[in-house]
C-alpha cells in the first residue's frame, strides 16, 4: 500500500477487522485514493481528506463499528464526483455496494446532468427515506462539512449550507434520533456544530439566530421551545 492508502486504512480502523474485511478495505482504500485523487474541495484541500474525516467521525464520535458502513462512508461521495465509477465499484466491491452508494447520491449526479428545478426537493425526499445506517453516513458528512465551512471562500455556499441544516437536516436528525444510539449522537453533534455557527455569527445577521434573539426557522418547534437548546 502507498502511504496515503495506509492513512485511509488507519482512518477505517481496519487493523482489527477479519481477514476478508481487510481485503475489501484494501480495495476500498485503493479506489478512494485513485478516484478521489486529483479532486479538490472548494477550500482548496485534497478531496480525500473529507471522506477520511467522515469515517473518523463515524468511528470515534458516533460509535459505528460495522466495516461495511465505514467503507461506505469512505466512498460516500464517489458517485457524486465520478458517476462513471459505479460500474468499477460494482465489479470490484459488488453490485450491492455500488447500489448503497447510489442510494446516498443525488439523482442528478447519477444521471450526469446539471442540477435542475425540483432536484433539491427530490434529494431531500431521498435522504429522508434512507435507512438508519445510510442516513448516519449523510449526517456524518454534514458534521464534517459544518466544521470545515469556515474555510470555504464561497459565502453563498455557507449561507445555503446553514439554511439546509436549519430547515431540513436538523429536523430530520431530531425526528430520527430515537431510531438508534448512533443517530441520537449524530443529532447532538450536528446540533452543537450548528449552534456554534450561530454563536460565531458566520451566517450573517439575516440568517437564523441562536437563542431567543430571533426566530429559529427549523420546522416543528416554536422559537422558545427548550428542545431547541437542549
Amino acid at each position: 500500500m502507498t502511504d496515503l492508502e495506509r492513512a485511509v486504512w488507519s482512518a477505517l480502523g481496519a487493523v482489527s477487522w477479519e481477514p476478508d474485511q481487510q481485503t475489501t478495505a484494501r480495495t476500498c482504500a485503493e479506489i478512494a485514493v485513485t478516484m478521489y485523487g486529483g479532486h479538490t474541495r472548494d477550500q482548496g484541500t485534497p478531496y480525500i481528506e473529507h471522506p477520511m474525516a467522515v469515517v473518523v467521525i463515524l468511528r470515534e464520535e458516533l460509535g459505528v463499528v460495522c466495516p461495511t458502513a465505514l467503507m461506505t462512508g469512505l466512498l460516500h461521495d464517489m458517485l457524486e464526483i465520478n458517476p462513471g465509477a459505479r460500474d468499477l465499484i460494482g465489479l470490484r466491491l459488488g453490485v450491492k455496494f455500488a447500489n448503497r452508494l447510489a442510494d446516498i447520491t443525488p439523482d442528478h449526479r447519477l444521471e450526469q446532468r446539471a442540477k435542475g428545478p425540483g432536484d433539491r426537493q427530490a434529494w431531500r425526499e431521498k435522504t429522508a427515506a434512507l435507512e438508519p445506517v445510510p442516513l448516519l453516513i449523510r449526517l456524518a458528512d454534514r458534521i464534517h462539512n459544518a466544521r470545515d465551512l469556515a474555510n470555504s471562500p464561497d459565502l453563498a455556499r455557507r449561507a445555503r449550507f446553514l439554511d439546509d441544516l436549519a430547515v431540513f437536516y436538523l429536523p430530520l436528525a431530531e425526528a430520527r434520533r430515537a431510531t438508534s444510539p448512533q443517530l441520537a449522537m449524530a443529532y447532538r453533534v450536528l446540533r452543537r456544530e450548528y449552534d456554534n455557527h450561530q454563536e460565531e455569527g458566520h451566517h450573517g445577521a439575516d440568517r437564523v439566530l441562536h437563542g431567543t434573539d430571533g426566530q429559529d426557522r427549523r420546522q416543528g418547534l416554536p422559537p422558545n421551545d427548550p428542545q431547541r437548546h437542549g
